[in-house]
């Protein structure tokens, strides 16, 4: 039997942006430091991020809060 994969869900940056909060610069910056999840190439000038690793990232923030108090 086989069985199909996951359905993933791609983000464009205004969506990444408007889900986080944050600013384009920002949302690069921390890709590039290894802080935020890598976009996936879509063409030569089209990226997208997969929506569960940008949601994972917002859990990630929401658990630190919560440790932190």
């Amino acid at each position: 039997m086989h069985t199909s994969p996951q359905k993933k869900t791609l983000l464009r940056r205004p969506e990444v942006e408007r889900r986080t909060g944050l600013s384009r610069s920002s949302v690069y910056a921390l890709a590039k430091e290894g802080k935020f999840p890598s976009p996936v190439s879509l063409g030569p000038r089209t990226v997208a991020w997969v929506a569960e690793e940008v949601d994972a990232w917002i859990e990630e923030r929401i658990q630190q809060r919560q440790a932190a108090v």
